[in-house]
């Protein structure tokens, strides 16, 4: 690393080596020693040639910084190799120029596309990519596919076993988005803006990151999505934008909306709900020999659509980073006197975004829930009976005028794109 001549006195991300895109994609054999013969861990299963995408993997390589989780520079120019995985548009015409870059999720031991959500980011031409850069995933993906990933490693030959690499690993990758070089990881698109993006634990990293190694080194993202994980505290130049779900506020105490950070919380969403579920079941399937099961207090994952409001929240970062447009605020969630988070007469959070699956409900759907490992991420869904909906929605057209009304409000307010409403619409089919 160089530290550069600027006021700012900041330390110069490196631009690391490119590798790829590398051969190989399902279905194939990870454990076949030919490298076309394998495919990249958790490809997706979408058709993204009709989409008008691609998806490709490459290697990335170079000399990293070591940094301690309050920013001290532990060492500095430590080899690394590890990947990242791409999904574009094919082509500039169909590319919004927003580049999502998401510090990939390891808490279940691999790495996790836990913002990857096809309908929505291709629909409005996002690119995505996906960086590992933890050992937990870098080593489960060794061992998942030698031949394609035996060489990563970002532990500097185990010298920094506690990520200390990781902060500027995923700095690299930002840098190598912008590259002239060839390859390029985003072929021959252009990018304008490139947001960091994490959920859950890796929002925890990039917290870390901007509190305390960014301060100390160059700015390489337009903006940060902290997703149903915690978020900065310290006042930056960059906008922050968190996103929680129902699961993840725990206390009435928030902190307060700024010039530079918003905060969005959504009512009767899970941290890990429905829609992340059912997408990486056949994927698991296929990558691990089956997807893990749970055994839950009650009917697990709610199907609150939380990436609704995801998608949203991509497009209205954008326009913060781009041209200083600040999000909306919204509603919180309302607690109760005793400290816990208020019901309506269903058992529906009170307060918060309000999605038309809460405010016109067909189910009970909240952010809790108890059991073995996971269970309390996944939320609940209790489907009401026949009852209880024709006591709710005497004909199904007040069905239909309750989503519509909700759906109009959170496109209004900002919260809801009207490709996700319109689909809203069509669900209410019979």
């Amino acid at each position: 690393m160089t530290t550069s001549t600027a006021s700012t006195a900041s330390t110069a991300v490196d631009v690391p080596r490119v590798e790829g895109p590398l051969p190989g994609a399902p279905p194939g054999d990870p454990t076949s020693p030919e490298l076309p013969e394998t495919y990249p861990w958790l490809a997706t299963d979408a058709d993204l040639r009709a989409l008008g995408y691609v998806e490709q993997e490459f290697h990335l390589s170079g000399n990293a910084d070591a940094y301690s989780a309050t920013g001290e520079l532990l060492a500095a120019d430590v080899p690394y190799r590890t990947r990242v995985i791409v999904r574009r548009p094919a082509s500039q015409a169909t590319f919004n120029g927003t580049v999502l870059m998401e510090w990939q999720n390891v808490t279940a031991g691999y790495d996790l596309d836990a913002l990857w959500s096809t309908e929505q980011l291709t629909r409005a031409g996002y690119a995505w990519v996906g960086v590992s850069a933890q050992r937990v995933g870098v080593n489960q993906l060794r061992q998942w596919s030698p031949a394609r990933y035996g060489t990563l490693d970002v532990t500097g030959g185990g010298l920094y076993m506690t990520d200390q690499l990781s902060y500027d690993v995923f700095s690299q990758a930002a840098k190598a988005i912008r590259a002239s070089a060839r390859p390029a990881l985003l072929g021959r698109l252009r990018a304008d803006t490139v947001l960091a993006v994490g959920a859950s634990q890796s929002a925890g990293r990039l917290t870390v990151y901007y509190d305390a190694v960014l301060p100390h080194i160059e700015s390489v993202f337009d903006g940060y999505g902290q997703i149903v994980g915690p978020a900065p505290t310290r006042a930056g130049a960059e906008p922050v934008f968190q996103v929680l779900s129902e699961t993840d506020v725990r206390s009435p105490v928030r902190p307060t909306d700024t010039e530079r950070f918003r905060r969005w919380e959504v009512a009767g969403s899970a941290h890990s709900g429905w829609h992340g579920y059912s997408a990486r079941v056949p994927l698991l399937a296929r990558d691990l020999g089956a997807p893990p099961t749970y055994t839950c207090a009650r009917p697990p994952f709610s199907r609150v659509p939380l990436h609704h409001v995801l998608a949203a929240a991509y497009d209205q970062l954008t326009r913060w980073a781009r041209r200083g447009a600040a999000p909306p605020t919204a509603p919180p969630l309302e607690f109760a006197a005793d400290g816990t988070k208020a019901r309506d007469e269903l058992g529906l959070a009170r307060g918060g975004i309000r999605l038309s699956q809460v405010a016109a409900p067909t189910a009970l759907n909240t952010g809790d829930n108890s059991g073995e490992t996971f269970c309390v991420l996944f939320g609940t869904h209790i489907p009401f009976d026949r009852a209880q909906l024709d006591r709710l929605y005497p004909t199904h057209s007040h069905y239909v005028a309750a989503v519509v009304r909700a759906d109009a409000h959170n496109v209004r307010a900002g919260y809801l794109l009207p490709g996700d409403a319109r689909q809203n619409l069509i669900d209410t089919r019979p």
